[in-house]
């Protein structure tokens, strides 16, 4: 019977006395983390977003310092004094030259590369970042109103999208441009239009899936308004996804732009923009290669920083992504 007795009791078996903590001892606590900090974690873990993001700091830093940059070199962007000093007797572009400062080289008109480079990295971020904004306000809108309220105006938001969608974006952007003087507001105006239906069906298509969730009919029994529901209860939960496409639109702007500006329809020379300097770069870049070399690279690096940035902030506002440190657990102990 004391035999019985031993192996029944919990005390005897050596698994259960590791797992029992010993008397007086502090038990940790597990600390708990929210899934903004969960997110932050894992974005903070992917090593080629955090590069991405390194790179369009840079980027954003090149672009304010441009005016630093053309001081410090004494050539303005649109400067042609040098034409003489840097174009070969042919009328060709020399390459870059320490002793008179042209450290990128010089286009047709001598001008200075590496400044219309910075200069033009200010043109596609501006255009990039406030074609965005505008397009996720007027997107995010239509999508809400859409959704939520169905019926006649889901109908009508519904049929336009489908109509904008179906016109070529590229001839209806050319069209446009053609009637009105291209400008940056009005290069602004035309990426918007074409680009707010994109974001506006995303949107529709989650708030008609949020409208019938408990939380929303909560809101309606205690007699919460439409426009209340909307701000408050539905949009904080667009938002993961508002940023991520966000971090997607901008890329695609920047190389609309510069494809407007590659076709002469962008924002008109002497301005420095990177779709320009690439359309100029076309007649010399077999005896001129830094023409094409450092624009097009400027614009290959941002693009590809802006895409790989905006996938890894995807994967980390993912709920169902991986925990950081799942097997080892934040612990901290009581005083």
């Amino acid at each position: 019977m004391a035999r019985l007795a031993s192996r029944r009791d919990p005390t005897a078996d050596p698994r259960a006395a590791v797992d029992r903590p010993l008397a007086g001892a502090q038990l940790p606590l597990i600390e708990g983390r929210s899934p903004s900090r969960l997110a932050l974690e894992r974005f903070r873990r992917d090593k080629v977003a955090m590069a991405s993001v390194a790179f369009i700091g840079l980027l954003l830093l090149f672009a304010l310092s441009a005016p630093l940059i053309a001081k410090a070199t004494g050539h303005p962007p649109n400067d042609q004094s040098h034409l003489y000093e840097m174009t070969t007797e042919a009328g060709l572009p020399t390459g870059p030259n320490l002793e008179l400062r042209f450290f990128l080289g010089a286009d047709q008109f001598g001008r200075d590369i590496l400044v219309r480079v910075a200069y033009g990295a200010r043109i596609s971020l501006c255009v990039g970042v406030v074609a965005t904004t505008l397009t996720l306000l007027v997107g995010v809108a239509a999508g809400l109103l859409a959704g939520y309220w169905g019926g006649v105006v889901d109908l009508v938001l519904s049929r336009l999208i489908d109509l904008l969608l179906s016109i070529p974006l590229l001839l209806l952007s050319l069209a446009l441009l053609a009637v009105f003087r291209p400008s940056l507001l009005v290069i602004v105006a035309v990426i918007v239009l074409v680009s707010w239906t994109y974001i506006a069906r995303i949107i529709r298509g989650q708030v008609l899936s949020l409208r019938e969730q408990e939380f929303v009919e909560a809101q309606r029994s205690l007699g919460a308004s439409d426009l209340r529901i909307m701000i408050r209860d539905i949009l904080p939960n667009l938002v993961p996804a508002i940023v991520v496409y966000a971090t997607l639109i901008v890329p695609a702007n920047i190389m609309f732009e510069a494809s407007l500006s590659f076709l002469g329809l962008g924002i008109q020379p002497p301005t420095a923009t990177w779709g320009q300097m690439l359309s100029d770069a076309t007649e010399f870049y077999r005896v001129a290669w830094w023409m094409l070399v450092f624009p097009g690279a400027a614009l290959l690096g941002t693009t590809l920083a802006f895409n790989l940035a905006g996938d890894g902030l995807r994967d980390a506002l993912d709920p169902r992504g991986p925990v950081p440190d799942a097997n080892r657990p934040h612990r901290r102990h009581q005083a």
